[in-house]
C-alpha cells in the first residue's frame, strides 16, 4: 500500500466513521475531529519514515554504486535493518497502531469490541482505500507512446505522466 498525503484525512475519518457507526466504539460529536487527527498523526510519522527509509537506499546505493535495478532487494534490507513495514504490511502496522491508539486516546470514549474485530474493520477500510499504482502506470504510458520506450526521454515522460494521472485522481 502507499499511503498518499491527499488521502490521509479521508482514510482517519472513514477509520472513525465506519467503528463508531457499526457500535466498535465510542466517540462523542466533539471529539470525533481530534480522534481523527490522532489517526492522521500515525499515517503522518508513517510517511515520514518511509521518507527517510528512501533517502537511506538513495544514499547506501551512491555509497555503494549500486545499479538501480537492484532497488528493491536494497529496499528490502534497509526496510528490514530500520523495522519499516513495506508494502502490504503496511496496512496491517497502520491497523495495530490506530488500534492501539484508540485504547489510550482521551478523545474515544469507550471500546467496545475485541482487538481483532476492530483490526479486521481497519485493515479493510486501508485496503478499500489502496490505490492500484499498476493502472495509474498503464494510464501514464498510453499517454507517452510517441517517446521511444527504454530511453532517458521514455522514463522522465513516463514519470511527468504518473504525476498527472496522480494530480486528476486528487492523489496529489
Amino acid at each position: 500500500m502507499r499511503l498518499y498525503r491527499a488521502k490521509i484525512p479521508t482514510i482517519a475519518r472513514d477509520v472513525i466513521e465506519r467503528l463508531a457507526t457499526d457500535g466498535d466504539i465510542e466517540v462523542l460529536h466533539e471529539n470525533r475531529e481530534e480522534a481523527e487527527k490522532d489517526l492522521v498523526a500515525i499515517m503522518e510519522e508513517y510517511r515520514r519514515r518511509d521518507f527517510q527509509l528512501r533517502e537511506r537506499i538513495r544514499d547506501n546505493m551512491a555509497r555503494r554504486q549500486i545499479p538501480y535495478s537492484q532497488y528493491g532487494k536494497v529496499r528490502k534490507r534497509v526496510s528490514e535493518e530500520m523495522d519499516h513495514p513495506t508494502g502490504d504490511d503496511v496496512e496491517r502496522f497502520l491497523a495495530r497502531q490506530f488500534t492501539e491508539s484508540m485504547m489510550i486516546s482521551r478523545f474515544v470514549e469507550e471500546v467496545y469490541e475485541e482487538d481483532r474485530v476492530i483490526y479486521k474493520k481497519i485493515v479493510e477500510t486501508l485496503k478499500s482505500h489502496d490505490v492500484d499504482e499498476a493502472e495509474i502506470r498503464e494510464e501514464a504510458r498510453t499517454k507517452v507512446k510517441n517517446v521511444r520506450e527504454g530511453t532517458v526521454d521514455y522514463e522522465i515522460a513516463l514519470q511527468e505522466a504518473m504525476k498527472d494521472v496522480r494530480k486528476r485522481r486528487g492523489l496529489v
